[in-house]
């Protein structure tokens, strides 16, 4: 079993390779930095499983995801975060993952969510799956974050960051009329005011590190 793992942490990377270790004896890994170096493997070579960080230097996890998701359209990405649950996991998911656990899992749990995804199967943790099934059953509204794109999203966490319009084009290689037309929108959707109003919303919600 080739299993690559993506995080642009050193010592995470080596806790994650000891634990899926254990269950999978005879497994083999790769491990990726960055964003560039996670879509270069997945061209270069076939993988069981992708576990993908999902805040990656250069690009969002979400980002890479979707690049994954055109390069091999079947190939199982498990997204490990330090971030709640409940902030990104239905974006997660929605967009194509097939698990997504926090970096606080046990370890038991991690080897759990790698089985399941191997098997096919789809994993969230069991706090969420009862959040979700209780969001069904009340026809609960969505957060108001999830009422954006997935760009829109991006561009509320920068904004949050305390990046400026011109670094967040920059970054993102648009322009910055593009940019002001997303912040123009992320208004819009959440019912809000002024930058300062978004970049409270995103600090309170947990949607920036």
């Amino acid at each position: 079993m080739r299993v690559l793992i993506a995080d642009d942490h050193a010592m995470f990377r080596r806790g994650l390779k000891e634990t899926i270790g254990e269950a999978f004896p005879k497994v083999t890994f790769a491990e990726a930095k960055t964003a560039q170096e996670t879509l270069e493997l997945v061209r270069q070579q076939d993988w069981e499983i992708v576990i993908l960080d999902i805040s990656m230097p250069g690009k969002s996890g979400l980002d890479i995801l979707n690049d994954l998701k055109h390069l091999r359209p079947k190939l199982p990405v498990l997204f490990l975060s330090m971030h709640p649950e409940e902030q990104y996991a239905r974006r997660a998911l929605k967009a194509g993952a097939a698990g997504y656990l926090t970096k606080e899992s046990v370890p038991e749990e991690l080897k759990t969510a790698v089985k399941r995804v191997l098997t096919g199967g789809r994993y969230v943790s069991a706090t969420l799956a009862e959040k979700l099934a209780s969001d069904l059953r009340r026809g609960a509204d969505l957060p108001v974050h999830e009422l954006l794109s997935d760009r829109e999203f991006q561009v509320l966490r920068m904004i949050a960051s305390g990046k400026t319009v011109k670094e967040i084009a920059d970054e993102l290689s648009l322009s910055v009329k593009t940019i002001s037309t997303y912040r123009s929108r992320i208004l819009e959707k959440t019912g809000m005011k002024t930058t300062a109003e978004l970049i409270r919303f995103a600090l309170r919600s947990q949607l920036v590190d």
